[in-house]
């Protein structure tokens, strides 16, 4: 058993909007991930979608209103909301999720599961 180092895992890649599972607990993927631009719509109905900003600001945008983080700052959109996020600058962001759960909402169009 080893910590794990976030800036480690993040200097691995540099794709945009690729999530990268670093960790697991309780049936959960700890997911490091940079992003920049615009992310699709989408939805998760039957989880929450957890967002940590690591270094940066990303947005996310919501049909009823948007919410800006900077580093250190947290935010959960609740399961069944239509939400965007968005990242001016290349941002990282940690996620928790649900292993399995589509990043898009559709696995059809979702990102592979990708563990480093």
């Amino acid at each position: 058993m080893e910590a794990i180092n976030l800036a480690n895992k993040l200097s691995t890649f540099s794709e945009h909007w690729q999530p990268r599972t670093v960790g697991q607990f309780n049936g959960n993927d700890l997911m490091v991930a940079k992003v920049k631009g615009e992310f699709v719509w989408h939805k998760h109905d039957d989880t929450d979608d957890f967002f940590l900003v690591l270094q940066g600001r990303i947005t996310i945008q919501m049909r009823d209103g948007n919410v800006t983080l900077g580093p250190g700052e947290v935010f959960v959109v609740p399961k069944g909301v239509e939400h965007r996020p968005v990242a001016e600058e290349e941002a990282h962001i940690l996620l928790i999720e649900p292993s399995n759960t589509p990043n898009t909402g559709d696995p059809a169009t979702a990102a592979a599961r990708r563990v480093v």
